[in-house]
Protein backbone atom coordinates (compact mmCIF):
# COMPACT_ATOMS: atom_id res chain seq x y z
CA UNK A 1 0.00 0.00 0.00
CA UNK A 2 1.45 3.29 -1.00
CA UNK A 3 0.24 6.31 0.51
CA UNK A 4 1.56 10.19 0.49
CA UNK A 5 -0.73 12.38 2.09
CA UNK A 6 0.30 16.05 2.82
CA UNK A 7 -0.65 19.27 4.33
CA UNK A 8 0.35 21.68 1.61
CA UNK A 9 1.01 20.60 -1.82
CA UNK A 10 3.83 17.86 -1.61
CA UNK A 11 5.19 18.87 1.31
CA UNK A 12 9.30 18.25 2.19
CA UNK A 13 9.43 14.57 0.85
CA UNK A 14 9.10 14.60 -2.66
CA UNK A 15 11.31 12.22 -3.42
CA UNK A 16 9.35 9.72 -1.94
CA UNK A 17 6.58 11.20 -4.35
CA UNK A 18 8.02 10.22 -7.24
CA UNK A 19 9.42 7.23 -6.09
CA UNK A 20 6.18 6.18 -5.22
CA UNK A 21 5.08 6.55 -9.20
CA UNK A 22 8.40 4.70 -9.84
CA UNK A 23 10.35 6.22 -12.98
CA UNK A 24 8.26 7.67 -15.97
CA UNK A 25 5.38 6.49 -14.16
CA UNK A 26 2.29 7.63 -15.33
CA UNK A 27 0.54 10.48 -12.64
CA UNK A 28 -3.18 11.43 -12.89
CA UNK A 29 -3.95 15.00 -11.44
CA UNK A 30 -7.45 15.28 -9.57
CA UNK A 31 -8.25 19.37 -9.11
CA UNK A 32 -12.04 18.31 -8.83
CA UNK A 33 -11.47 20.31 -5.02
CA UNK A 34 -11.17 23.42 -7.24
CA UNK A 35 -13.96 23.32 -9.19
CA UNK A 36 -16.31 25.81 -7.79
CA UNK A 37 -13.52 28.34 -8.90
CA UNK A 38 -13.90 30.03 -11.76
CA UNK A 39 -12.08 28.28 -15.16
CA UNK A 40 -10.68 31.89 -16.01
CA UNK A 41 -9.34 32.58 -12.35
CA UNK A 42 -8.01 28.66 -11.81
CA UNK A 43 -6.17 29.08 -15.47
CA UNK A 44 -4.57 32.31 -13.73
CA UNK A 45 -3.33 30.40 -10.44
CA UNK A 46 -1.74 28.19 -12.56
CA UNK A 47 -0.17 29.91 -14.90
CA UNK A 48 1.44 32.25 -12.53
CA UNK A 49 1.25 30.66 -8.95
CA UNK A 50 1.08 26.72 -9.04
CA UNK A 51 0.61 23.93 -11.83
CA UNK A 52 0.78 20.58 -10.37
CA UNK A 53 0.99 18.89 -13.51
CA UNK A 54 4.11 20.69 -14.56
CA UNK A 55 5.60 20.13 -10.94
CA UNK A 56 5.24 16.84 -11.40
CA UNK A 57 6.56 16.57 -14.88
CA UNK A 58 9.60 18.41 -13.84
CA UNK A 59 10.40 15.54 -11.25
CA UNK A 60 9.98 13.12 -14.32
CA UNK A 61 6.94 12.10 -14.52
CA UNK A 62 4.25 11.70 -16.92
CA UNK A 63 1.49 13.58 -15.70
CA UNK A 64 -1.79 14.41 -16.89
CA UNK A 65 -5.28 16.32 -16.06
CA UNK A 66 -7.74 13.20 -14.33
CA UNK A 67 -10.65 15.03 -14.74
CA UNK A 68 -13.96 13.05 -12.57
CA UNK A 69 -16.17 14.98 -13.77
CA UNK A 70 -15.37 13.13 -17.41
CA UNK A 71 -16.12 10.25 -15.64
CA UNK A 72 -19.63 10.98 -13.85
CA UNK A 73 -22.35 8.19 -14.25
CA UNK A 74 -18.90 6.32 -16.24
CA UNK A 75 -16.95 4.36 -13.86
CA UNK A 76 -16.27 0.95 -16.13
CA UNK A 77 -14.46 4.13 -18.30
CA UNK A 78 -12.95 5.43 -15.12
CA UNK A 79 -11.43 2.16 -14.24
CA UNK A 80 -9.79 1.18 -16.79
CA UNK A 81 -8.31 4.92 -16.33
CA UNK A 82 -7.05 4.12 -13.33
CA UNK A 83 -5.66 0.75 -14.63
CA UNK A 84 -3.35 2.48 -16.44
CA UNK A 85 -2.20 4.80 -14.24
CA UNK A 86 0.74 4.47 -11.26
CA UNK A 87 0.02 7.46 -8.88
CA UNK A 88 -3.32 9.44 -8.59
CA UNK A 89 -2.78 13.23 -6.60
CA UNK A 90 -5.66 15.01 -5.49
CA UNK A 91 -4.91 18.60 -5.15
CA UNK A 92 -5.94 20.82 -2.38
CA UNK A 93 -9.71 23.40 -2.45
CA UNK A 94 -13.19 22.46 -1.33
CA UNK A 95 -12.67 18.34 0.32
CA UNK A 96 -16.46 18.12 0.36
CA UNK A 97 -16.61 18.74 -3.66
CA UNK A 98 -13.78 16.79 -4.08
CA UNK A 99 -15.52 13.89 -2.41
CA UNK A 100 -18.90 14.29 -4.39
CA UNK A 101 -16.66 14.13 -7.28
CA UNK A 102 -15.34 10.43 -5.96
CA UNK A 103 -19.12 9.40 -5.73
CA UNK A 104 -20.53 10.72 -8.90
CA UNK A 105 -17.68 9.26 -10.89
CA UNK A 106 -17.53 5.68 -8.95
CA UNK A 107 -13.43 6.57 -7.77
CA UNK A 108 -14.69 5.70 -4.24
CA UNK A 109 -16.00 2.37 -4.86
CA UNK A 110 -12.80 1.57 -7.36
CA UNK A 111 -9.59 3.30 -6.08
CA UNK A 112 -9.32 1.98 -2.69
CA UNK A 113 -8.75 -1.61 -3.81
CA UNK A 114 -6.24 -0.29 -6.35
CA UNK A 115 -5.01 0.70 -3.76
CA UNK A 116 -5.25 -1.64 -1.35
CA UNK A 117 -3.78 -4.15 -3.69
CA UNK A 118 -0.74 -1.94 -4.43
CA UNK A 119 -1.83 -1.14 -8.02
CA UNK A 120 -2.30 2.01 -7.26
CA UNK A 121 -0.56 4.80 -5.30
CA UNK A 122 -2.74 7.76 -3.66
CA UNK A 123 -1.35 10.97 -2.97
CA UNK A 124 -2.87 14.42 -2.07
CA UNK A 125 -2.60 17.54 -0.04
CA UNK A 126 -5.00 19.13 2.00
CA UNK A 127 -8.38 18.24 0.60
CA UNK A 128 -6.67 15.16 -1.52
CA UNK A 129 -5.39 14.15 2.25
CA UNK A 130 -8.44 14.81 4.01
CA UNK A 131 -10.53 12.52 1.70
CA UNK A 132 -8.46 9.25 2.40
CA UNK A 133 -9.39 9.04 5.71
CA UNK A 134 -13.08 7.76 7.27
CA UNK A 135 -14.98 10.59 7.85
CA UNK A 136 -14.96 14.28 6.87
CA UNK A 137 -16.64 15.41 10.46
CA UNK A 138 -15.52 18.17 11.09
CA UNK A 139 -13.61 19.45 8.69
CA UNK A 140 -16.76 21.28 8.02
CA UNK A 141 -15.08 23.98 10.07
CA UNK A 142 -12.30 23.84 7.43
CA UNK A 143 -14.86 23.72 4.38
CA UNK A 144 -18.38 24.47 3.25
CA UNK A 145 -20.15 21.16 2.83
CA UNK A 146 -22.65 23.26 0.63
CA UNK A 147 -20.09 24.78 -2.25
CA UNK A 148 -21.08 23.13 -5.49
CA UNK A 149 -20.49 23.48 -8.94
CA UNK A 150 -22.29 23.04 -12.39
CA UNK A 151 -23.09 18.72 -12.20
CA UNK A 152 -22.67 18.44 -8.99
CA UNK A 153 -25.48 16.71 -6.38
CA UNK A 154 -25.96 18.38 -3.82
CA UNK A 155 -26.08 16.53 -0.95
CA UNK A 156 -22.52 16.25 0.95
CA UNK A 157 -20.83 12.97 1.54
CA UNK A 158 -19.47 12.62 4.66
CA UNK A 159 -17.65 9.21 4.57
CA UNK A 160 -13.89 9.26 3.32
CA UNK A 161 -12.30 6.72 1.54
CA UNK A 162 -11.11 4.91 4.50
CA UNK A 163 -7.43 4.69 3.25
CA UNK A 164 -6.28 5.65 6.55
CA UNK A 165 -8.29 4.30 10.21
CA UNK A 166 -8.25 8.28 11.51
CA UNK A 167 -9.21 12.01 10.04
CA UNK A 168 -6.66 14.07 8.76
CA UNK A 169 -6.54 18.27 9.75
CA UNK A 170 -4.20 20.14 7.64
CA UNK A 171 -2.53 23.58 7.69
CA UNK A 172 -2.45 22.84 11.85
CA UNK A 173 -0.56 25.57 13.42
CA UNK A 174 0.63 26.53 10.41
CA UNK A 175 1.54 29.50 8.54
CA UNK A 176 -1.66 29.46 6.53
CA UNK A 177 -5.48 31.43 6.03
CA UNK A 178 -7.05 28.42 7.26
CA UNK A 179 -4.71 27.69 10.67
CA UNK A 180 -7.45 28.72 13.47
CA UNK A 181 -9.97 26.95 11.38
CA UNK A 182 -7.86 23.80 11.53
CA UNK A 183 -7.28 24.59 15.33
CA UNK A 184 -11.18 24.29 15.79
CA UNK A 185 -11.53 21.57 13.92
CA UNK A 186 -9.17 19.03 16.12
CA UNK A 187 -10.65 20.61 19.26
CA UNK A 188 -14.11 19.61 17.76
CA UNK A 189 -12.81 16.24 16.68
CA UNK A 190 -11.25 15.69 20.14
CA UNK A 191 -14.00 16.23 21.98
CA UNK A 192 -16.31 14.19 20.03
CA UNK A 193 -13.53 11.41 20.25
CA UNK A 194 -13.02 10.94 16.37
CA UNK A 195 -9.90 9.89 16.01
CA UNK A 196 -7.37 12.46 13.81
CA UNK A 197 -4.23 13.30 13.04
CA UNK A 198 -3.24 17.04 12.82
CA UNK A 199 -0.67 18.30 9.97
CA UNK A 200 1.62 20.67 10.05
CA UNK A 201 2.50 22.48 6.38
CA UNK A 202 5.51 20.60 5.22
CA UNK A 203 4.27 17.25 7.04
CA UNK A 204 3.64 14.28 5.37
CA UNK A 205 2.00 11.07 6.34
CA UNK A 206 3.46 8.28 4.20
CA UNK A 207 3.28 4.96 3.83
CA UNK A 208 5.03 2.38 2.09
CA UNK A 209 4.12 -0.85 3.20
CA UNK A 210 2.43 -1.92 6.55
CA UNK A 211 2.66 1.62 8.72
CA UNK A 212 1.66 5.04 8.20
CA UNK A 213 4.68 7.25 9.45
CA UNK A 214 5.04 11.12 9.65
CA UNK A 215 7.67 12.64 7.58
CA UNK A 216 7.86 16.16 9.52
CA UNK A 217 8.53 19.03 7.53
CA UNK A 218 11.75 21.05 7.91
CA UNK A 219 9.71 24.08 8.99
Amino acid sequence: MRLYLASWRTGDSFAELVRMAGPGGRAGVISNAVDFIPPDEREAYRRKVHDPIAELRAHGLDAYDLDLRAYFRRPQALLAELERTNLVWATGGNAFLLRRAMRQSGFDALAPGLVWAGRLAYGGWSAGACVAGPTLRGLDLMDDPAVLAEGYAPEPVWEGLGLIDGAIVPHWRSDHPESEAAEAAAAWMTANRIPHRTLRDGDVLIQTGETLDLHAGRA
